[in-house]
């Protein structure tokens, strides 16, 4: 064991691996203790269906990298879609749904939206 520059460094590796690892494994218990509490919290909430407008539609997405072991690289472009609703109140609320659903509606569409919490059910559009 040097007391060299590479010594230090040698010696302070593992210490650095050790903190890495344990904020990873923290960052993935915080994220499930997150989605649990949300999914329990939207569980409890009522069902509600309440007269709303639809006042913006949003896009995102992500690209994936997968090498498939030969050289070429696949890439997978994941969508999420949200839709902003607005009730009688003002207050406005944002749902991520289905392609399906997001390629339905229109922004300006009124009708009655239902949700639980954070949960989108459906949005029943008036004629």
């Amino acid at each position: 064991m040097g007391f060299g520059m590479f010594g230090i460094i040698d010696s302070l590796f593992p210490v650095f691996f050790i903190i890495i690892f344990v904020f990873v494994i923290g960052m993935f218990i915080a994220t499930a203790i997150r989605g649990a509490s949300e999914w329990n919290k939207n569980n409890q909430s009522p069902v509600l269906t309440v007269d709303a407008t639809l006042v913006g539609k949003r896009e995102s997405h992500s690209h994936h990298h997968h090498n498939n072991g030969n050289g070429a690289d696949n890439i997978a472009i994941i969508s999420n879609y949200y839709i902003t609703f607005e009730v009688q109140s003002g207050d406005r609320m944002e749902f991520n749904v289905s392609g399906r659903e997001y390629g339905q509606l229109v922004e300006g569409d009124k009708g009655s939206l239902t949700f639980q919490g954070t949960r989108y059910h459906s949005f029943e559009r008036r004629r």
